[in-house]
């Protein structure tokens, strides 16, 4: 049975358009589910839905008794879903059709509380060429139906495609075209999912919005308001995302609920199958949602374009060869360069003359940093914590910590300069720097391009021939020969 919200229903700029449906794909819909689009020029005044709400069940129905999936379910999995509130909770669940949204759903489901998916529809409309026809949304949307129809759950679809172009995909272009590395994912929580998503849904009166991220938020146990929520590490540290939640406020924290921080990954992926999920098998999302299989670097070439630009090697100023604008590179990358003789890393970029440094030499000690600035904080508790000297730091998702310690610039909140115990090659301007108090994360910033004296070195020669007007001047690249140490681990290698 089909509702539709009715403020978007008769909106003057909406119109109703109907999907083909493959009976194959969409197996468990028995009629063409029916999406709201607008004009391309027109700006919504919120995000839209198309609902396909299961027969026994509103919005707001509570769920009933547990089926045999979960009948006997550890209730140690429930720790991370509120399991102990005073009443039944209203809950809006993020649901993308992989397994960890999906079992996410069936937790806060086995809980007791009343659950509506959300299904967020990013891709790009036919104004954008289709470049992006090949992003899996059908079978993405087939799998979170299916999911739901397992507890009769309502699905409703969210239509964002202008928001995280606005606040996701346009910052991304502007910082390429700027030299620096942006990060999709902290941006998309941030200003997307817990954001013009949440802001989209503050009419429904939803107790919490959850997701599949693995994290875990600790919320006060009385009803003060100004007591604050914290996000704590997972369980899991090797899947952990706090990396990526660590740009949220504190407004966001509170409304939010995270099932699986309290499970580890691989016991997800056996709850999957106990709750006998249509996706239990699916493989994990990589990369950025709304481009599918398209590789990044094609979609910035599409947006920004292509200007060659010679790369100089960073000690020596010798010119190595011709690359596709300084945009497709980042710090510390590797592949991609196309120069023999390597392995050759790009360590530093000349935005203005369109000039890539690389060298053979990246992972020199001499060469590495453990020093760097950081701007645009967002402190989760709404100010910096207290003690700036006994932090740690993760530079990048994944397991690895540093300690390191917090200077604000003179006078100046807004910039400090991060300093850690040992070195790391990886650190890129653009990435955020996610900041901790033992096992709370307590906010993040932006890593600047503005680096300390043991950044890499580039000689006074390649500095020179980069800012030549006429590069013609300077010949064909020189002929690359490789170092013996080189070819000792080439050889190495291969007899391994």
């Amino acid at each position: 049975m089909l509702r539709t919200t009715m403020a978007a229903l008769f909106h003057p700029t909406t119109k109703l358009l109907t999907l083909p449906v493959n009976d194959t794909l969409y197996h468990s819909v028995h009629k063409s589910l029916r999406f709201i689009s607008r004009p391309s020029y027109t700006r919504p005044v919120r995000p839209i839905f198309s609902i396909n709400t299961p027969r026994s069940l509103s919005s707001t129905a509570v769920p009933q008794t547990l089926n045999d999936h979960v009948s006997d379910l550890d209730h140690n999995y429930l720790s991370c879903s509120m399991p102990n509130s005073k009443r039944p909770l209203k809950v809006a669940v993020l649901l993308s059709g992989g397994v960890d949204s999906s079992v996410a759903l069936r937790l806060l489901h086995a809980a007791g509380h009343s659950c509506t998916a959300f299904y967020l529809k990013i891709w790009f409309q036919e104004d954008f060429e289709n470049f992006w026809s090949e992003c899996p949304w059908e079978e993405d949307l087939k799998y979170a139906k299916a999911v739901c129809n397992q507890v009769d759950v309502p699905l409703e679809v969210v239509h964002l495609t202008d928001e995280y172009w606005d606040k996701v995909v346009s910052y991304l272009i502007d910082e390429y075209k700027c030299g620096r590395t942006p990060n999709p994912d902290v941006l998309c929580n941030t200003r997307i999912k817990f954001g013009a998503f949440m802001d989209a849904i503050s009419n429904m009166n939803f107790d919490f919005v959850a997701s599949g991220h693995y994290a875990k938020v600790v919320h006060p146990i009385s009803d003060e308001t100004n007591e604050l929520s914290f996000l704590q590490l997972s369980k899991d540290m090797f899947k952990d995302q706090t990396y990526f939640l660590s740009y949220l406020s504190q407004a966001q924290l509170k409304r939010l609920v995270l099932p699986l921080g309290c499970i580890p990954k691989d016991e997800v992926r056996k709850l999957a199958r106990k709750f006998d999920l249509p996706n239990q098998e699916r493989k994990d999302s990589q990369g950025i949602c709304f481009l599918g299989k398209i590789k990044f670097s094609e979609f910035v070439g599409r947006h920004i374009g292509e200007k060659n630009g010679i790369i100089l090697e960073a000690e020596t100023g010798d010119f190595l060869g011709v690359h596709r604008g300084f945009w497709f590179y980042t710090i510390g990358q590797r592949q991609g360069l196309g120069l023999a003789g390597g392995p050759w890393y790009v360590v530093e970029k000349d935005v203005n003359n369109n000039v890539v440094f690389a060298s053979r030499n990246y992972y020199s000690v001499d060469k590495r940093r453990r020093s760097f600035r950081v701007g645009s904080f967002k402190w989760i508790s709404g100010s910096p914590p207290s003690n700036l000297n006994q932090l740690r730091c993760k530079v990048r998702h994944g397991p690895v910590f540093y300690d390191c310690t917090l200077n604000f610039e003179k006078g100046d909140e807004e910039i400090g300069t991060v300093q850690l115990p040992e070195d790391d090659q990886g650190l890129a301007a653009g990435q955020f720097a996610a900041l901790y108090e033992k096992e709370v994360c307590v906010g993040s910033g932006v890593i600047l391009e503005s680096w300390d004296d043991k950044g890499f070195p580039v000689c006074d020669k390649a500095r020179e021939i980069a800012n030549m007007e006429d590069k013609s001047k300077i010949g064909k690249p020189v002929k690359i020969k490789p170092r013996p140490e080189d070819c000792l681990r080439e050889s190495v290698v291969k007899m391994l």
